[in-house]
């Protein structure tokens, strides 16, 4: 575990404006006073522009937003957010260069269930399997599950000193939030697990949030995956792009620190229409630019 800090933390950090006024934002491109301006203006799907749940609350448990999971500019709490991931929504900063990665894993890993395994690899010996990250962190509990409890992932996945066990931390929304508000504990529970690969938590970047939100999760998906390969686990981040200004920073980060790999949740793209008009072309834009030491890992996608 190395003692280094991951990020300088300012004391006012940047703002997304409420109500997703760009004018007002710290992130617009074309707004004179930005700060950090990476954005090229608001989410025209964005249902929570006009939200009025804060009112004029000034204390969380006063207003509407307690109830609500979305990061936006109206949020009361939203310099607490943005505080908490660093008060920026670049990631220059995180530079992934202590991640070392297996070299044996094969090109495709099965993601089973856990109590099928061993039937499975009976008739198969595969040098490396996967599981899902509820079946390792409870998605009512949010606590590490008994079988993973004290004990080493191959031990509990009944593999041998010759395969490979690869965690994907990928969950529905409750479950992935609550390993970052945990991520303290969890982190050191699962760097004792002593697993091969770690694919990093995703944080979703849905097509109706605002961009605050986009913003805010594109970093905690590097930021995570930081914080695990700081604790010792190797750790490959998730990475979400919505825009071409989104893929032309995600290769200037590429560029700038060749990262030994990085992962993208192909499973989260359910429909025809998302899949060829957004992640497809996505995906080209990495394949043109992915610096040649990177190596891309891909989860799903599962159906035609």
């Amino acid at each position: 575990m190395t003692t280094r800090a991951l990020i300088a933390v300012s004391a006012e950090p940047p703002l997304p404006a409420a109500r997703c006024d760009c004018n007002r934002c710290d992130f617009y491109i074309d707004n004179p006073n930005a700060r950090e301006p990476v954005c090229s203006g608001s989410n025209t799907d964005c249902d929570y522009c006009g939200c009025a749940r804060a009112g004029d609350a000034t204390s969380l448990k006063d207003s509407g937003c307690h109830q609500c999971s979305i990061r936006c500019g109206s949020r009361v709490d939203i310099a607490e957010w943005m505080t908490d991931i660093g008060s920026t929504v670049t990631f220059d900063d995180l530079d992934l260069a202590e991640l070392q990665l297996d070299s044996q894993l094969p090109s495709y890993v099965p993601q089973v269930d856990t109590k099928d395994l061993s039937t499975l690899d009976a008739g198969l010996n595969w040098p490396a399997y996967a599981i899902g990250l509820r079946r390792v962190i409870s998605d009512t509990t949010y606590a590490m599950l008994p079988g993973f409890t004290d004990v080493t992932a191959k031990a509990a996945l009944g593999l041998g000193e010759h395969q490979a066990a690869v965690l994907v931390g990928y969950g529905k929304d409750p479950l992935v939030e609550a390993v970052w508000t945990r991520k303290t504990g969890l982190i050191q529970k699962i760097a004792a697990q002593q697993w091969d690969l770690v694919l990093a938590p995703n944080y979703s970047a849905y097509g109706n949030f605002p961009r605050a939100e986009m913003l805010i999760n594109m970093r905690r998906n590097l930021l995570i995956a930081q914080e695990m390969i700081d604790n010792g686990i190797p750790a490959v981040p998730n990475i979400y792009s919505m825009r071409l200004e989104d893929l032309e920073r995600i290769e200037s980060w590429l560029a700038l620190h060749r990262p030994p790999a990085i992962a993208c949740n192909l499973q989260t793209q359910r429909t025809d229409a998302t899949f060829y008009e957004l992640l497809l072309p996505g995906l080209t834009y990495l394949a043109h630019v992915l610096p040649a030491e990177t190596r891309f890992i891909a989860t799903g996608s599962s159906r035609p």
